[in-house]
């Protein structure tokens, strides 16, 4: 997926110690809602080095209104505020940023 001209790159950080539940919890309970959703992530890694307790992960989308519509559809998936609540605790901060490819002609593929 890295073709896609949107990123939506997410950091959260989660609470000191929780990072092992947080992590099961997502790919129980959330990466299958994503993965109907929105499609399989461009990357998902947590910190090792700089801030820690961070998950940090990539979607790609081909559009801003691509990106709504798929957040709208997973939003309305029913299991989706299930996941939500259980993972509420861990979750201490969030930040989102969309960001573009840039078309350099020399990195073109």
């Amino acid at each position: 997926m890295p073709d896609k001209p949107i990123i939506d790159l997410r950091i959260y950080t989660i609470r000191p110690r929780g990072m092992p539940e947080y992590l099961k919890l997502f790919e129980e309970m959330a990466l299958p809602i994503q993965l109907h959703h929105i499609g399989p992530p461009v990357g998902y890694y947590t910190s090792e080095i700089g801030a820690l307790n961070q998950v940090v992960h990539l979607w790609g989308f081909d559009s801003l209104a691509d990106m709504e519509a798929r957040r709208a559809a997973r939003n309305a998936d029913p299991d989706w505020p299930t996941y939500l609540a259980a993972s509420a605790h861990l979750v201490l901060a969030q930040e989102d940023r969309i960001i573009r490819r840039v078309g350099f002609k020399t990195l073109a593929a």
